[in-house]
């Protein structure tokens, strides 16, 4: 199941929610509630979402707004990270207290006092194995660009200057699909356990003759994966990279092999589903 701030998909979550927003776990003899908070954010002044010693983050900013409204330290665990520069439409993230909380109002207030590029949607009581992280089934991502001068959406989309093959970038897309280990992809020197991932979706979108985005949803994303994966598929619709090249790149797991990562700021974490 997944969420949205509204529409259609709210009617449904509601029903998950109301199943399982009574219950609370005790923890140091304590009863403690587990609360989601789901937001959206403009990550072009952050160093991505996670506290960073030198720098702010979309976690700090929250984390400080919530323990200022709550009167006690709260940490929070977000669905993923997202790196410097990169924003998202819906976000979610957990944590846990014994305090009674009115949802509606925490999160009336949480938009009062956070930064405008944050924006808080809803706030709400989940059971106690509910896992901002582990709990989520698939995330979604949009790459954004744009081939023609545009300076409405510079700050969101990347400016391609060269002609790029749709229909063999969609072939492309269609391929990642068939594979499971994604290597390639990562960035180099990460330290991750696995590179599996399970890509379900993974084609370019068209906006208007001159504005398009790649949209790509798997179960897990590796660090500077869809970027890569972007960049990669780029120098197939720039005919550099043939189809069995690309497969290639896939198979050979290899960094290097691969294209260029395609600057963060046209990068959306578009949805988690739970």
């Amino acid at each position: 199941m997944s969420y949205s701030a509204g529409g259609e998909e709210e009617e449904n979550n509601a029903v998950l929610w109301g199943r399982i927003c009574h219950k609370s776990c005790t923890f140091a003899g304590t009863m403690m509630q587990r609360y989601f908070v789901f937001f959206s954010y403009d990550g072009a002044r952050y160093h991505g979402w996670q506290v960073q010693p030198n720098g702010n983050s979309v976690q700090a900013e929250l984390q400080r707004a919530l323990s200022t409204l709550l009167r006690e330290d709260v940490q929070v665990v977000g669905a993923g990270r997202t790196d410097a520069g990169v924003h998202a439409r819906m976000m979610a993230a957990h944590w846990d207290t014994a305090q009674p909380i009115d949802c509606q109002q925490l999160a009336y207030k949480l938009n009062r006092l956070l930064p405008q590029d944050i924006s808080v949607s809803r706030v709400v009581a989940v059971a106690p194995d509910m896992h901002a992280r582990f709990s989520a089934v698939a995330r979604t991502y949009h790459y954004y660009i744009h081939t023609v001068k545009d300076p409405f959406v510079r700050h969101c989309s990347c400016e391609i200057h060269y002609k790029l093959d749709f229909d063999l970038m969609n072939q492309a897309g269609a391929i990642l699909c068939t594979y499971s280990d994604f290597g390639a992809f990562c960035k180099a020197h990460t330290d991750v356990k696995t590179t599996l991932c399970r890509v379900t979706e993974a084609r370019w979108v068209q906006l208007s003759p001159t504005h398009w985005y790649f949209r790509i949803t798997a179960n897990r994303f590796l660090r500077n994966m869809v970027r890569a994966v972007v960049g990669t598929i780029i120098e197939v619709g720039r005919h550099r990279m043939t189809i069995d090249e690309f497969r290639r790149v896939i198979e050979g797991k290899s960094r290097s092999a691969a294209g260029e990562s395609m600057p963060a700021h046209a990068l959306f974490l578009e949805e988690v589903r739970y």
